[in-house]
C-alpha cells in the first residue's frame, strides 16, 4: 500500500474508530509526499525537530494558493505569534496570572459533581453530552466572560469551524469558503462582546484582552477578536475529546478503571499517557516548508504544505516501548498530545486540570459502568478526534464530593 493511499485512508471517517494501524504503515515512510503536494510527517524524532525548525511556518499566508483567515496567534510566525501569546498569557497563566488555571480547581469540581448528579436518577448516559462537553464549556465561558446561555450557538459555530480544519489542499478553497461564512458570525458575536467590555470590564480574559496595555502594546480590535476565537475554540472542543477518550479507554480496559479508583493519584500520569496513546488533536495540519527542509532523507520543498502527524509520532516504537499498551504510570511519558515548540498548546494546564477532575469523579462515582456501544461513532474531524457519543449503562452513582 503506498503511503498516499494510506494516508487517504486515515483521513477517511471509516478510520475514525481506530486510525492506529493505518499511522503504523504511515511510519514506515517517516516523510510521505502526497498526490496534492503535501508532505506528511509521522515518525516522533522527525516530527519533533519540525516544531522547533524556523524553517516551518504556522502562517498559512505563506501558501501561494492560501485564502485563510487568520485564527489567532496559532496561526502566526513570530515575532507577531511571541507578542499576542505573551499578551494572551498575561492573563492567563505565569508569570503573571499563576494561579488561574488553579483557582478555578473548585468551580471545575463543582460543575463537575452537578453534572454527574443529574444522571444519578438514570440506568443509561451519553457522557459527552451529559458531562465531557458542558464542563469545558462552562469553564471557557467563565474564563473569557461569555454568557453561558450561548454556549448552544458558539459550539454550533466552532463545530462548523472545525470540520473546515483537515489537511489536504485538494479542497481547500471550498473549506476556506465555509470557514469564513461562520468565522464572520462568530466574530461578530465576540466583536460585540469585547465592546461591551471596553465600557464595562469584568475580571474575565476578554476584559484583560481589551484594556491592557504594556510593553507589547496592547492588542487591536481584529487581535482580540481572533484571540478570543481561538481560544473559545481550543478551550472546549480538545477537552471534549480528552475526556471522552478517557472514559472510553478505562472502559474496556476495567483493571485500569480499577486502579484509576482506587489509586486516586494514578490519575495524573494516566492523563499523560492518554495524551499520547489516544490524542484528542491527532495532526498538525496547517504548517508550510519556507525552505528546502531535509527530513529522513526527503527534502521537503519550499513553499510545500505539511502535516505533522503527532498520533503517529507519539505511537512510534522507535521513541518508546510498547508503544499501543495504555500504560498508566508509563515513565519517561514525553508525548506530543500538546504538540511543541512555540506552538506548545496554550491551554495545556487547563485541559489537564480538567480531564484530571472529570475522570477521578466519573471513575469513582460510577457503579458497574459499562459501555452501550463499542466503537462509539465518532465526530467526522480526523485533525480532532474523539466520540461524538459515549453511551455507558451503570447501576448508580455515588454521592459527591
Amino acid at each position: 500500500m503506498t503511503s498516499e493511499n494510506v494516508f487517504r485512508q486515515i483521513l477517511d471517517p471509516s478510520a475514525r474508530a481506530d486510525p492506529y494501524p493505518l499511522f503504523k504503515e504511515l511510519r514506515k515512510t517517516p516523510v510521505a509526499r502526497q498526490d496534492d503536494g503535501t508532505y506528511v510527517v509521522s515518525t516522533y524524532r522527525e516530527i519533533v525537530a519540525l516544531l522547533h525548525d524556523p524553517r516551518i511556518s504556522s502562517d498559512r499566508r505563506n501558501l501561494a494558493t492560501s485564502t485563510e483567515l487568520n485564527l489567532g496567534f496559532i496561526g502566526l510566525d513570530p515575532p507577531e505569534h511571541d507578542r499576542l501569546r505573551r499578551l494572551a498569557m498575561r492573563h492567563f497563566g505565569p508569570p503573571h496570572s499563576p494561579r488561574t488555571v488553579e483557582n478555578l480547581r473548585p468551580d471545575m469540581l463543582a460543575i463537575t459533581t452537578r453534572l454527574i448528579d443529574g444522571i444519578a436518577g438514570e440506568p443509561r448516559a451519553d457522557l459527552v453530552d451529559e458531562v465531557a462537553y458542558p464542563l469545558p464549556v462552562a469553564v471557557i465561558c467563565r474564563l473569557l466572560g461569555v454568557p453561558e446561555e450561548d454556549e448552544t450557538q458558539f459550539h454550533a459555530w466552532a463545530d462548523q469551524i472545525i470540520e473546515t480544519l483537515g489537511p489536504g489542499e485538494q479542497d481547500r478553497a471550498e473549506r476556506d469558503r465555509a470557514r469564513q461564512a461562520v468565522q464572520v458570525k462568530l466574530e461578530g458575536y465576540l466583536g460585540g462582546l469585547a465592546d461591551d467590555r471596553r465600557r464595562r470590564p469584568g475580571d474575565d480574559m476578554l476584559s484583560g484582552f481589551v484594556t491592557y496595555h504594556g510593553p507589547d502594546g496592547a492588542m487591536t480590535p481584529r487581535e482580540v477578536v481572533a484571540t478570543a476565537v481561538l481560544l473559545l475554540i481550543a478551550g472546549h472542543e480538545t477537552t471534549i475529546n480528552l475526556i471522552a477518550n478517557g472514559m472510553l479507554t478505562f472502559l474496556r480496559h476495567p483493571d485500569l478503571l480499577e486502579r484509576v479508583r482506587s489509586e486516586p493519584a494514578l490519575i495524573v500520569p494516566a492523563v499523560e499517557e492518554l495524551l499520547r496513546y489516544e490524542p484528542p488533536v491527532q495532526m498538525l495540519s496547517s504548517r508550510v516548508a519556507l525552505d528546502d527542509i531535509t527530513v529522513a532523507g526527503t527534502t521537503i520543498p519550499a513553499g510545500s504544505p505539511v502535516v505533522l502527524a503527532l498520533a503517529a509520532g507519539s505511537r512510534d516504537p522507535d521513541h518508546l516501548p510498547d508503544p499501543d499498551t495504555f500504560v498508566p504510570d508509563r515513565p519517561g511519558n514525553e508525548h506530543l498530545g500538546f504538540g511543541g515548540g512555540i506552538h506548545y498548546c496554550f491551554g495545556a494546564p487547563l485541559a489537564r486540570l480538567e480531564a484530571q477532575i472529570a475522570l477521578t469523579e466519573l471513575t469513582r462515582r460510577l457503579r458497574n459502568p459499562r459501555l452501550v456501544t463499542d466503537p462509539p461513532p465518532y465526530r467526522p474531524s480526523p485533525v480532532l478526534r474523539g466520540p461524538r457519543h459515549l453511551l455507558v449503562d451503570y447501576d448508580g452513582v455515588e454521592p459527591g464530593r
